[in-house]
């Protein structure tokens, strides 16, 4: 997409904020390294509208770039060193020509880097260093991507820098995940960075090696609010794996490696054996993967057909799915459910619209499609219960990861 397209797209999502923050930036980029930048790249967070972890075992998912995004400022260096400022956070250094994993650096941005600049190099990129200064308005707490935005933005980075722009967004969004995974130790599928790297709102099935990304249009006349219902994702990482492992451990009863090598039909054929061999909980999240995936096509068809009512019906399905056979919408065991007491308060609230809880679940947040005009009522009732710095209103971002001329 031409760049000055991109730019025109961005400031009409993002206003006069596009221009002051780029000034702020170029201020602060000025102040750390005693030069003007060369440029500008921009990266979104991401809203997973249908497709509750389905990725992961090459499943359909709806997702889209939203509204707020993590900007920065940046400049090549000749010494092959990676220097990374933002805010009051100690820089972030590296070396291009050090980019094995570092046990001590899991769970930390710079192994974000490190990892993306890896999978670049064994994509056969050659690169050099750069200067970075990057300013953030992406929702704290919201389960947005925050480091899907913040790897692909290193993807483009390079890629703007080096590589002429020509490193696909498949590419970018590979290079997140991958680091996410081998660097800084989670396991992820491939929807955020997916998201964050195409722009927009896509249908995505990941059943091939090769992901078939589908334009779909967004449904008109609604805002997206996402209440952070509370709770810290820190100690989630090991119920995030069941759920990959237990739809595992269905596909290898039939000698599979993912869920999306089997039909429904053969998973109830089979029933009374997989029971013999796998929890029940695992099967009911196989029932989940494949009415999923259905969903997510009748969803996409519903917006090219303008068919808003389908559209949201889906929506609310899978959030359904997602709290009754995922059993992703609260901890086990533990009585404090805020994303619950979250979807049962929005279906109190709202008049028409949808909800669902969003993203890799058990605390986190809760995705709404608010009618225009009504946002404002919604909004100040969530935060009544939630509090005002868990509420965020936005909307679908037509351009992804980008430079901003």
């Amino acid at each position: 997409m031409c760049y000055n397209i991109v730019m025109q797209m961005y400031s009409e999502d993002y206003g006069e904020d596009a221009l002051s923050r780029k000034g702020r930036l170029a201020a602060d980029f000025k102040e750390q390294f005693g030069e003007e930048p060369a440029f500008f790249v921009s990266s979104p967070g991401r809203a997973e509208i249908v497709g509750n972890h389905t990725d992961h075992n090459g499943g359909k998912v709806l997702v889209s770039s939203i509204s707020c995004d993590v900007m920065a400022a940046v400049s090549p260096r000749s010494d092959g060193n990676v220097v990374i400022a933002s805010g009051a956070y100690y820089p972030i250094r590296l070396s291009v020509h050090e980019l094995s994993v570092r046990e001590r650096e899991r769970g930390r941005s710079i192994s974000l880097v490190r990892g993306v600049l890896r999978y670049l190099k064994d994509l056969g990129a050659s690169f050099g260093g750069f200067n970075c200064v990057t300013h953030s308005t992406i929702f704290r707490g919201a389960g947005v991507s925050s480091s899907a935005a913040f790897e692909v933005l290193i993807a483009e980075i390079i890629d703007l820098l080096y590589l002429e722009g020509r490193l696909p967004a498949l590419e970018k969004a590979r290079a997140g995940m991958y680091a996410e995974n081998e660097y800084f130790g989670k396991p992820c599928g491939l929807l955020d960075q997916a998201g964050v790297a195409f722009g927009g709102l896509n249908m995505i099935d990941f059943s091939a090696r090769d992901p078939i990304v589908t334009p779909v249009p967004a449904p008109e006349g609604y805002r997206i609010v996402l209440t952070n219902t509370g709770g810290s994702h820190s100690k989630l990482t090991n119920y995030y794996s069941d759920i990959r492992r237990e739809m595992g451990e269905v596909a290898a009863f039939f000698q599979k490696r993912f869920l999306c090598e089997l039909t429904e039909e053969d998973l109830i054929e089979e029933l009374p054996a997989l029971r013999q061999k796998v929890s029940d909980r695992a099967i009911l999240r196989a029932f989940h993967f494949f009415e999923e995936n259905r969903r997510v096509s009748l969803a996409a068809e519903a917006l090219q057909a303008g068919d808003t009512a389908l559209f949201f019906e889906q929506v609310l399905l899978s959030g359904e799915s997602s709290l009754s056979y995922l059993q992703n919408c609260y901890i086990p065991g533990d009585t404090n459910e805020p994303v619950v007491i979250a979807l049962k308060l929005t279906q109190k609230l709202l008049k028409g619209g949808a909800w669902r809880m969003m993203g890799g679940g058990f605390t986190g947040t809760v995705l709404t499609f608010c009618p225009a005009g009504g946002e404002e009522r919604y909004c100040r009732e969530m935060a009544r219960v939630f509090g005002r710095e868990r509420v965020f209103l936005t909307d679908i971002r037509r351009a992804g990861a980008c430079e901003l001329i």
